[in-house]
């Protein structure tokens, strides 16, 4: 009988977290699929605008929930971080925009892995709350502060919020739901 190597072991209990948190692609979701898609699209369109504008000057990232758009990242200047809440704002269907763009130079590779790993958490800490379908709750991380977006009700929120909040990296929590209660 051949012996299983304990670095595939590791690997699998390493990945595992990590499946867990992606159950939302395959579960419930409170929008309707023509919402969901709507919502990629807008994502692609706000990327494609913001880089045939200002190509590589910046780094943005566009989210978009239930037609609500969240902007992260770092401009170099005011007036560009102003002028991408225009340039989402424009895209068609596009309710609202939260900008939370920073004006500072880009982020290193190391802030992002961060930033992707404290999303990683959050989502697999999330699959645990049972106060909260982890299917409703969008999380985006962006310099150790988790951004939380989904239809919730407020026990929900709170309860997401909460499970954020303490989850090792955070620094700060935002709350951009829409409530259903």
């Amino acid at each position: 009988m051949k012996k299983t190597p304990i670095r595939f072991i590791a690997t699998i209990l390493a990945v595992v977290p990590l499946l867990q948190s992606c159950a939302g692609l395959i579960g419930e979701d409170r929008r309707t699929s023509a919402t969901v898609l709507e919502d990629q699209t807008i994502e692609l369109r706000i990327r494609d605008r913001i880089k045939e504008k200002y190509e590589d000057k910046l780094h943005v990232s566009a989210t978009c929930f239930n037609r609500f758009v969240l902007l992260t990242g770092e401009a170099p200047t005011d007036e560009i971080r102003q002028d991408l809440t225009i340039v989402a704002l424009e895209v068609q269907n596009v309710r609202n925009v939260q900008n939370e763009v920073v004006v500072a130079g880009n982020s290193s590779f190391t802030s992002r892995s961060s930033d992707s790993l404290l999303t990683s958490l959050v989502k697999g800490r999330l699959t645990q709350n049972e106060n909260v379908s982890a299917n409703h709750v969008k999380v985006v991380t962006e310099n150790s502060t988790v951004f939380l977006m989904g239809l919730v009700t407020r026990a929900e929120a709170e309860s997401a919020a909460q499970t954020a909040a303490t989850s090792n990296g955070a620094q700060r929590v935002v709350k951009l739901f829409e409530y259903i209660d």
